[in-house]
């Protein structure tokens, strides 16, 4: 009974230094809106495509996370530096350049993603404490975002 109940259980956003969390990163959900003929995604209400530049857009709360998982292993296996400018998504491949415009004050940072997460509902990317201080949301904690992915990476 054990070993089911374990195999049900989450698997964590880092593991302890030396062990790794790597896994493939699951594929987004994407559907067909019959209406209108555009690609809609779960995650968001629309997913645009405007002029070449952005290959997805996705708009929602940002979070970020910082001293607590400094100098931890990442889910593709890097040592989380809070400093840098990554973060961590929930099902974009590891390596997608991502730009991130805080739509309270129009600030952008350009973020890697390189983890799972995050997990707390309502939010649709955990940024590095790096990230989130060029985009000014350190002293609220949380802002409304439009995320632009720019270039998909390899998920590595």
């Amino acid at each position: 009974m054990f070993l089911v109940l374990a195999g049900c259980a989450a698997s964590p956003r880092f593991a302890s230094k030396g062990e790794s969390t790597r896994s493939e990163p699951p594929s987004p959900k994407v559907q067909q809106d019959a209406s209108a003929g555009e690609t809609v995604s779960k995650e968001t209400p629309r997913v645009k495509v405007p002029e070449g530049k952005a290959l997805l857009t996705l708009e929602g709360v940002a979070s970020y996370y910082a001293h607590e998982f400094h100098g931890r292993l990442t889910s593709n296996g890097e040592t989380f530096d809070m400093h840098s400018l990554t973060a961590a998504h929930r099902t974009l491949p590891f390596g997608t350049q991502v730009r991130v415009t805080n739509l309270e004050n129009n600030k952008t940072v350009m973020v890697r993603i390189n983890d799972r997460g995050p997990f707390k509902e309502g939010r649709i990317i955990d940024l590095a404490m790096g990230a989130a201080e060029e985009l000014d949301m350190i002293r609220n904690g949380t802002a409304r975002v439009r995320l632009e992915v720019l270039e998909w990476g390899k998920g590595e």
